[in-house]
């Protein structure tokens, strides 16, 4: 168990700003009082957990302390990694905590928190690039991605600091046009090709890529060389958990790009609303590759999935009893309650259209919405306009101008056909830098919005036609 209250670990698993927790091996006498007196000087700490034992209650020696900001969990980390926290203590380990959602175990190496990267006019140079940069700490090197071809920028660039602190830092206080993010980290030659190939929505480097879901024919073979082995030691059976319901046919569709699925059975838990489901294949390597490809899968963006072995000994009954128990005693307990989330269900599952039918009075996010406000007359002069990508799919009309109007002063919203991507036109460029800082990076009825500053309409009617 760990010490700080369900409550606060419910909202600390988001792990928001990315990189704010850190992880802390020391000595077992050590309390909540006296890390809180080593690390608040270093910012503002939001929560400190003592990992404990279930039987004696005795700490395990770990800690994890999560700061308000990226930029003080590094700094707090460069400081204390290999201190005592007292007289006469051997020294501790501090680093930043993996992400609860991740699905990985391994500590996060320095070297993957000092490198980020931008968006720059194509203009600049590596010297204009450091220039704005240095600022924010010691830089090792800059780097702008030119087309092979041409020799000519894409517009995009790298910042490599010497300490993690300073990359953060940059990222939380730069100009909001360089659109800063913590780059991916780079290939090592020694690792395997299938432990580097992870998957990853969001990422502005795998987009500029148009690398967004790498299944290979080739590595799905590689696993059908050694299914022999395989079967030894796993199940052709997974459990599939989220914190979010699932709806049955886009689960199905998901693990359907893995050859071999033989059947999936979607359940729901009904007092914490959250999904599960048994996914079976006919082969254990099929298993094994969903597995390896889908734990930790963003789906929808910003809800991870928890992808497990179920033995193959056991047909997954007790687990499918346990939920259908659940589900019953739910719906004896509330019949009203229940209505209305089937009626949820079935205007979540016709999402992609824009129906009166699928309209929900309250858009389902993760992002802060303002109280409804009028929208400006249409005649209105633009002030300002934003471009927003979704993923996997646009919002509907409906919910896109509810979400956006939030803001104040908005004109109108379009959808461009056939693409994932939209337009916001804002009378006022206060309430539209209020939407960027609001939804950029939100989930709202499990689609991701990418929100930034459009061009303008002469940059964008020079630029070559993109495929989204």
């Amino acid at each position: 168990m760990e010490e700080g209250g369900g409550a606060g670990l419910a909202v600390e698993c988001v792990d928001e700003p990315p990189n704010s927790r850190l992880f802390v091996v020391l000595g077992k006498d050590a309390g909540k009082a006296l890390i809180r007196e080593r690390f608040a000087p270093f910012g503002d700490i939001q929560n400190i957990c003592l990992v404990r034992d279930r039987l004696t209650s005795e700490s395990r020696g770990v800690a994890y302390v999560k700061f308000a900001r990226s930029s003080q969990a590094c700094r707090a980390m460069e400081a204390l990694h290999g201190r005592s926290l007292a007289p006469d203590t051997k020294p501790i380990k501090v680093l930043i905590a993996q992400s609860r959602a991740s699905g990985s175990h391994r500590d996060v190496e320095d070297e993957e928190l000092t490198r980020i990267f931008v968006m720059i006019p194509k203009s600049y140079t590596e010297e204009d690039l450091r220039d704005k940069f240095k600022i924010y700490g010691d830089i090792d090197y800059c780097s702008i991605i030119k087309n092979k071809n041409t020799g000519e920028s894409k517009g995009l660039g790298y910042v490599k600091y010497i300490k993690p602190s300073q990359a953060a830092l940059a990222i939380e206080e730069c100009d909001r046009n360089y659109r800063a993010i913590l780059a991916e980290p780079r290939k090592k030659p020694s690792e395997s090709s299938e432990h580097e190939n992870y998957i990853s929505y969001g990422s502005a480097e795998q987009e500029s890529r148009g690398n967004m879901f790498p299944f290979g024919q080739t590595e799905f073979c590689s696993f059908e060389k050694n299914e022999t082995r395989v079967q030894k030691s796993v199940s052709k059976r997974l459990s599939v958990s989220s914190r979010l319901p699932f709806i049955k046919e886009q689960l199905f569709t998901l693990f359907d790009l893995v050859p071999g699925l033989e059947y999936c059975d979607v359940q729901r838990d009904p007092h914490t609303n959250c999904g599960y489901a048994v996914i079976q294949y006919s082969s254990a390597a099929s298993a094994v590759y969903a597995k390896y490809k889908l734990h930790g899968f963003e789906y929808p963006p910003g809800n991870r999935l928890a992808v497990t072995f179920l033995e193959d000994g056991s047909d997954g009954s007790d687990l499918i009893r346990k939920m259908a128990t659940q589900l019953v005693t739910a719906q004896v307990s509330s019949m009203v309650w229940n209505s209305n989330l089937v009626s949820q269900q079935h205007r979540t599952s016709s999402a992609y259209g824009d129906s009166s039918g699928s309209q929900l009075h309250h858009p389902q996010t993760d992002a802060l919405l303002p109280s409804h406000k009028k929208k400006a007359p249409p005649d209105t002069s633009v002030k300002e306009r934003l471009f927003i990508v979704f993923n996997p799919h646009p919002l509907p009309v409906h919910v896109f101008e509810d979400v956006f109007c939030r803001f104040g002063h908005l004109i109108e919203v379009y959808r461009v056909p056939g693409k994932n991507v939209g337009y916001a036109k804002f009378a006022d460029r206060t309430s539209a830098n209020n939407a960027i800082t609001a939804l950029h990076g939100k989930v709202v009825n499990g689609v991701r919005l990418k929100v930034r500053l459009a061009d303008s309409p002469t940059e964008e009617s020079n630029k070559r036609q993109r495929t989204y």
